[in-house]
C-alpha cells in the first residue's frame, strides 16, 4: 500500500456486468485448476474499512450505502510489528470470524506479514538475512500457531494474502534482497500452515502492479503453494492512464495472462484512488475490468486518499462506485455514510 501503515489507520457497465459483480455463491474448497471457459465464476465484493472490530461493524454501513449490496469479502491485516501479532494475537480476529461464519458464501481475507518489524525500514542486507532464516525454517512455528488459531476460531478456509507487495521497496518481507530464498521461505510458511489439522486455507500471491523493485514473476514460489494470483493496483504510476496500467510490463494484463497459464483465479486485495485525486473514470475503468475478468474477490481500500465511502474527498468517484455496485431498487431509502449521516444524492 505504497508504504503506509494499515495497523495505524484507524452500471451501468452493462446490466449483465453489474449483475456479475453482485452475484453471491457458495464457498468452494480450494481449487488448483480453473477452466478458462467457466463463465459461472463469481466475484465477491469487499472493502478494507479498518483492521479491527470497527471494520466488521462498518461492513453493514457500506452495504446500506450501496443499496443493500452484499459484501461477501471481509478484508483485514495482521500487524507486522511483532511475531505475537503475526501469530494472530489481535482480539479482533474473533469479530471477523463471527462475521465470516454468519453466511456460508462469505470470504475472510487476511493479509499476513512474513517478518516482524515489517514497516521499520529494515535495510536490504538485514532483510536478506531474515529471508534466509525463514528459508531454513526458523519461523515455521509462528505460522503454525497462526494456522491453529484460525482453525480454532472457526475460519479454516481463510484466504491468506501472504507477504503482499513483495516486489516493492518498503516491507521487511520484500523479495528483492534474495528472491530464491524468498521463494523457499514462502514454501516453508505454506507447508507449515498446511500441517494443521482441519485447515483449508487458500494462499494469495499479491504483488504491486508493475515491476517496482523487482519483476514479481521472479518471486513466484510455485503452483503447488499458490492458489490465487492477486494484484494491488492503485491509480498511480507506473501507468498514467488505465490503458497503460493494463499494458505496462507486469501490469493488469500480464497478471490475467499469468494466472490463466497457471490455472489460478485472480484477485484484487487492494485497489483505489491515489495520485490523481477524485478520478471517476479510473473507478469506472477498474470496475469494468473486474466485471470482465471475474476475480475471486476485490477489495477497495476505503480511507483517504483512496476510498469512496469513508473518504469525502472523492465525491465523483463515490458516485460512480455506488452507481456500478448498487442493485437497481426503486424507492430505496437514502444511503448512509460511515459517520451515520445521509449522503447527498445530488453530488
Amino acid at each position: 500500500m505504497s508504504g503506509r501503515s494499515r495497523w495505524m489507520t484507524g452500471v451501468c457497465v452493462s446490466t449483465a456486468a453489474a449483475g456479475l459483480l453482485l452475484t453471491g455463491g457458495t464457498l468452494a474448497p480450494p481449487q488448483r485448476q480453473v477452466a478458462a471457459a467457466d463463465t459461472r465464476l463469481e466475484v465477491a465484493v469487499g472493502a478494507y474499512l479498518h483492521y479491527g472490530s470497527p471494520g466488521v461493524d462498518r461492513m453493514e454501513g457500506l452495504s446500506h450505502w450501496l443499496g443493500g449490496t452484499e459484501l461477501r469479502a471481509g478484508h483485514t491485516y495482521l500487524p507486522g510489528d511483532t511475531w505475537a501479532n503475526i501469530e494472530g494475537a489481535p482480539d479482533s480476529l474473533h469479530s471477523w470470524a463471527r462475521w465470516r461464519k454468519a453466511r456460508v458464501d462469505r470470504l475472510f481475507v487476511l493479509n499476513v506479514p512474513m517478518q516482524e518489524r515489517n514497516e521499520a525500514g529494515v535495510p536490504d542486507a538485514r532483510v536478506a538475512e531474515l529471508i534466509r532464516a525463514g528459508a531454513r525454517g526458523e519461523h515455521d512455528h509462528h505460522f503454525q500457531r497462526l494456522a491453529k488459531r484460525l482453525v480454532a476460531i472457526g475460519v479454516p478456509d481463510t484466504v491468506i494474502v501472504l507477504g503482499w507487495e513483495m516486489n516493492g521497496f518498503n516491507y521487511s518481507h520484500r523479495c528483492r534482497p534474495d528472491p530464491e530464498n524468498w521463494k523457499r521461505y514462502w514454501r516453508r510458511i505454506v507447508g507449515a500452515m498446511r500441517t494443521v489439522k482441519g485447515q483449508r486455507f487458500r494462499f494469495d500471491f499479491a504483488p504491486n502492479r508493475g515491476s517496482d523493485a523487482i519483476a514479481w514473476t521472479r518471486c513466484y514460489p510455485g503452483d503447488d503453494v499458490v492458489d490465487i494470483i492477486g494484484m494491488d493496483s492503485y491509480d498511480q504510476p507506473p501507468g498514467h492512464s488505465f490503458d497503460e496500467q493494463i499494458t505496462q510490463p507486469y501490469g493488469l494484463q500480464q497478471q490475467v495472462d499469468f494466472a490463466k497459464a497457471h490455472g489460478k483465479r485472480i484477485s484484487y486485495p487492494e485497489w483505489g484512488l491515489f495520485r490523481n485525486g477524485d478520478n471517476p473514470e479510473y473507478v469506472r475503468d477498474m470496475l469494468e475490468w473486474i466485471a470482465e475478468h471475474r476475480p475471486l474477490y476485490h477489495s477497495i481500500t476505503d480511507y483517504c486518499p483512496h476510498g469512496v465511502w469513508q473518504c469525502t474527498e472523492n465525491p465523483r468517484s463515490a458516485e460512480v462506485f455506488q452507481e456500478l455496485l448498487s442493485p437497481e431498487q426503486e424507492g430505496r431509502s437514502p444511503p448512509v455514510s460511515a459517520a451515520g449521516l445521509t449522503r447527498p444524492t445530488d453530488r
